[in-house]
């Protein structure tokens, strides 16, 4: 490899994208492409138009000529810096395969210029080393992360470097999340405020029977979306375990001691944390070969995996850390490294409700029913969680074991502690707004409703309140009408004009606009 030829890249496509317009890819893409980093190209690339204008379009950053980093690995680092963030496993990746000698003649381009001191910062902290540089005397400390592009935490300063580490993470993990124009909408909508002043306008009755319900109707989806149907019995269990979420101190016991309540039939699993590798996907039919979607992490890795993604989510209980990033943060961290055999995605939507509750965004004994929203936009769910495990799986050597699964024979650890989570923490917020929007006001709508026919059931046949509950249920099955099999047996004593009344009194009160 020659660190003196050219960086930039002129081509018509670029990894399976098409180009925006011609141009020179910069930045990191380009970084990746030159030192031949095996690490996935950025969700968003740096692209040198030869036209003179500037825009962002999905997958691209666009830029003027003027913009045109030199042909050094500096310059190029220092462009990525200023306009794309920190990318923390291209960071790695680069210390690792550049000799120390070549790190040290960067750093001395511009010894105590702001990029330099990142980029200094950036090796000492994620190789966990010292170079032969003195401790800096300038008064001013700079950010790390450039709140403009990245979600950050207010930081802790590091005298020696003048920067002010404000990583939302530890070195075991630290996804990073990107200032989209959805994200920013998002948070400026305070959707925490905003759904406890709807909850506040409900009677109490209502409110602690639509949590009950919301409650077993979560636990239901988190099942259907592994594609199990619990019974009743096992859903209320898996039920009262979320609706005791944010209360327990997130741990790795605590997470066994879930995994537990989730699996009801151990005699065929491997409790606990994997003791072997771990695939997503399909075996081929013929010879069992496996066909991975995802690959887990290795399970040498998962102790300290995990480790670091409960130091993390300690520092993002910090109150100016938004609570739905920390929670999509962590939850999907957690899920792309798959620490258990079974369980892994109850445990990672267990997670979301557990932030969400921690943070204070939900109302404690009130539950947030984000997994009924996720079921009901599950193409989405698959799609995010694809978005990062189709990228990896092209840097993941793994072979197949004499049982059909999959040993990996490279080092991936990386790869599991510095992503970015942007789509995820997208997706997790559409989920809320969703939930927000149309999941809890649809059951507090119906219990009202049923309130109220009830009230008119009450008020003109007195049937007991098991009977009006199975009344409704076959007026629901069938429209609003009720079937020649209930007229036939449960509700044989109705007469024709009281059933015509039950019907039209149902039709106007739960079909009404």
């Amino acid at each position: 490899m020659n660190i003196n030829t050219r960086i930039s890249i002129r081509v018509p496509a670029f990894h399976g994208r098409e180009l925006p317009e011609e141009g020179v890819i910069v930045g990191y893409a380009a970084l990746i492409s030159h030192l031949e980093l095996p690490v996935p190209i950025p969700e968003i690339i740096a692209l040198i138009s030869d036209k003179n204008k500037k825009y962002a379009i999905e997958g691209w950053k666009v830029f003027t000529p003027k913009h045109k980093p030199e042909e050094s690995i500096y310059k190029q680092l220092v462009f990525a810096l200023k306009y794309e963030g920190v990318n923390l496993l291209v960071f790695k990746k680069i210390f690792e395969t550049l000799p120390t000698a070549e790190v040290l003649e960067i750093l001395r381009k511009e010894p105590t210029g702001m990029y330099s001191r990142k980029i200094w910062f950036l090796y000492e902290w994620l190789m966990n080393t010292k170079l032969d540089i003195p401790d800096l005397t300038i008064k001013k400390a700079i950010p790390l992360l450039d709140e403009k592009l990245q979600f950050a935490i207010p930081g802790i300063s590091s005298p020696r470097h003048r920067i002010i580490n404000n990583l939302p993470g530890t070195i075991n993990y630290c996804p990073l999340i990107r200032k989209s124009t959805k994200l920013e909408h998002y948070i400026s909508e305070n959707y925490s405020e905003k759904k406890q002043v709807y909850l506040k306008g409900l009677r109490k009755d209502v409110l602690q029977r639509a949590s009950s319900f919301l409650l077993l109707k979560d636990s239901k989806a988190s099942f259907t979306i592994e594609g199990e149907n619990p019974g009743n019995n096992r859903a209320m269990r898996w039920g009262k375990a979320i609706g005791q979420a944010g209360q327990k101190t997130l741990s790795i016991e605590e997470l066994v001691r879930l995994q537990q309540i989730v699996i009801e039939d151990r005699r065929f699993i491997d409790m606990g944390l994997r003791k072997k590798g771990g695939f997503i996907g399909e075996h081929d039919r013929s010879t069992g070969e496996p066909i991975p979607d995802h690959i887990s992490a290795k399970e040498e890795d998962i102790t300290l995996l995990l480790s670091g993604l409960i130091a993390t989510n300690e520092v993002l209980q910090d109150q100016a850390y938004d609570a739905v990033l920390a929670a999509a943060t962590i939850a999907f961290g957690f899920v792309f490294m798959h620490p258990f055999v079974d369980g892994n995605g109850r445990l990672h939507r267990y997670i979301i409700h557990h932030i969400l509750a921690k943070k204070e965004f939900t109302q404690q004994g009130v539950i947030f029913p984000i997994s009924s929203s996720i079921l009901d936009h599950i193409d989405d769910y698959k799609s995010v969680l694809e978005s990062y495990s189709h990228p990896v799986l092209d840097h993941i050597k793994w072979k197949e074991t004499e049982d059909h699964n999959v040993t990996v024979t490279n080092d991936t650890i990386d790869l599991y502690r510095y992503f970015d989570a942007t789509k995820q923490a997208e997706f997790l917020y559409d989920c809320v707004d969703d939930t927000l929007e149309r999941v809890i006001p649809e059951e507090v709508t119906y219990l009202q409703n049923y309130d109220v026919f009830k009230k008119y059931i009450d008020h003109h046949f007195e049937m007991p309140d098991k009977m009006v509950s199975v009344l409704v249920r076959f007026l629901e099955q069938n429209n609003g009408v009720l079937s020649k099999r209930a007229l036939k047996k449960e509700f044989s004593a109705l007469k024709p004009k009281e059933i015509k009344a039950i019907e039209v009194n149902y039709k106007n009160i739960f079909f009404e606009e």
